[in-house]
């Protein structure tokens, strides 16, 4: 391949349901790619097996990736010169491509019905179609031309299958693992074409990566023993010069390492593995995401970016720009990538607290409004997120952290209170209350030296009365510091939850 070639590179999901964080790590990495050497990033929508087909997905890919800031050059959407962008699309392309490969010898007609192979498939428990016994099954290469000719006159559903050479080896450069060697006798004659005259994946792929100049392919591990399939039909095509380089990213594993990451675990241990809710319209089920679990998508594609990908150093946090800055194949780990769900947490957190209140605001604002606060000021909400910010995990915890700078406490740590509750305390909150009324200027700093210098010459303890100044407040023992609620509830307030308090605190 020519060095000059220009960089294309694509993903190409099914819509077959929920996009799964592997998935998105996939199109993470081919977008990295073709940013950093100024190429493109297409979209291409593999459909081509209709019956997994699922209504809805392939607008869920495109949310997607528009939510994780991976926007295509080219896509269904978009277009572009190389399209279309939808393999079902491509349809009359490829028979004639199966077609040229029987003409050279290279694959063949299968006319066995799906009957006889589940037949072959209970007489030999590991059957597989191949070198081994294609000669005894129905297709053209054990009947006669003539015989052949007279099944396909006749309309007699077949597929195409690939004829798998015998004793060869075949080889190819990855360019995260290095040399790849597959023996073809373990190999089986894969259907390229199918009875309803839609390719494979084997044949779509190859053909499409031809006819859309793709120039790498970084796919799953879980593609690598189907690579000596798409190198013989890169090879057979006559294409050879064309083939793109390839790059088999490692597996995401369950969080003990043992197997590939997969949807049951997520349910199982109560974390998401789709990139967004997914409803699947048949069980009507909808699988959580990580979106609607709170994740900031900076959070979840930096999360995605070191899953098996390292900058070198001890750097964890990254935005989109420095990924593709410092992005580079030979970072890219042979070894697959144990998924922590608290690590990813961790991600959220720290991209929380790196991102600007404005920008975290229509979120928050979404938040407040599943409680019916509304008709509260952006500054207002702006400086209580301020204050609690480094306590969120998820957006969704502002609510928890901060529901007590919105709506006052109907309930009160009481047990912690009315043991050690006195006629002096009430006497002193009574008379800081009014004192409180008298301030002009309500500054934090100021009032907690007014409150503890009334403290001191109470001659009670600072503990005494700070917790139950704190669980009048808020109602409990939590949130930031207290003079910090002080200051942002404002005089009315705070005076009307004192005074709120102390009937509750004196009650029998």
């Amino acid at each position: 391949m020519s060095s000059e070639r220009k960089v294309r590179v694509r993903f190409a999901p099914s819509p077959t349901g929920g996009l799964h964080l592997g998935g998105v790590r996939t199109a993470l990495f081919n977008y990295l790619y073709a940013r950093k050497h100024q190429g493109d990033f297409i979209l291409r929508v593999e459909d081509t097996d209709q019956t997994r087909f699922v209504a809805g997905a392939e607008e869920y890919i495109n949310e997607c990736l528009a939510w994780c800031g991976l926007t295509p050059d080219e896509s269904p959407l978009k277009g572009g010169t190389f399209g279309p962008y939808r393999q079902s699309e491509r349809k009359p392309s490829y028979r004639q491509f199966a077609e040229q490969l029987i003409e050279k010898g290279y694959a063949y007609y299968a006319f066995d019905t799906a009957a006889e192979l589940e037949e072959q498939r209970k007489d030999q428990p590991n059957f597989r179609y191949s070198q081994e016994n294609r000669l005894n099954l129905r297709n053209s290469l054990s009947l006669s031309k003539e015989e052949t000719q007279e099944l396909l006159l006749a309309g007699i559903p077949h597929t195409i299958r690939i004829k798998v050479p015998t004793d060869e080896t075949v080889s190819f450069t990855d360019m995260i693992r290095g040399q790849v060697s597959f023996d073809t006798n373990l190999i089986d004659d894969k259907v390229l074409l199918k009875a309803d005259g839609m390719p494979t994946y084997h044949l779509a792929v190859v053909v499409d990566d031809k006819a859309m100049e793709i120039s790498h392919v970084f796919r799953g591990e879980e593609w690598l023993p189907s690579a000596p399939i798409h190198i013989l039909l890169w090879e057979y095509l006559g294409w050879n010069e064309h083939m793109p380089k390839w790059a088999h990213l490692p597996l995401i594993l369950k969080p003990d390492g043992n197997g590939k990451l997969s949807k049951r675990d997520g349910d199982r241990l109560g974390f998401p593995v789709y990139a967004m809710n997914w409803k699947d319209t048949q069980s009507d089920t909808m699988t959580k995401g990580f979106r609607e679990m709170g994740f900031l998508p900076e959070a979840f594609v930096n999360m995605l970016g070191v899953l098996g990908w390292n900058d070198g150093t001890e750097k964890e946090l990254f935005s989109l720009e420095e990924l593709i800055e410092k992005f580079s194949v030979e970072r890219i780990s042979k070894a697959g990538a144990k998924f922590d769900f608290e690590k990813a947490k961790w991600f959220n957190h720290e991209w929380i607290k790196k991102t600007s209140n404005e920008a975290l605001l229509p979120q928050i604002k979404d938040v407040l409004a599943t409680h019916k606060v509304e008709n509260v000021s952006d500054h207002y909400i702006s400086e209580v997120l301020s204050t609690v910010k480094e306590r969120l995990t998820f957006i969704s915890d502002f609510w928890e952290q901060a529901s007590f700078f919105f709506v006052q406490p109907d309930n009160y740590d009481l047990t912690a209170v009315k043991p050690k509750w006195s006629v002096e305390k009430m006497s002193f909150f009574q008379e800081v209350n009014v004192e409180f009324s008298k301030f002009d200027s309500w500054d934090a700093s100021a009032l907690e030296t007014f409150f503890k210098g009334a403290i001191q010459a109470s001659g009670m303890k600072m503990g005494e009365l700070m917790m139950p100044f704190r669980i009048m407040l808020v109602g409990g023992k939590f949130g930031p510091d207290v003079f910090q609620i002080v200051s942002l509830l404002g005089k009315e307030e705070v005076i009307a939850r004192v005074d709120k308090a102390l009937i509750a605190f004196s009650a029998e």
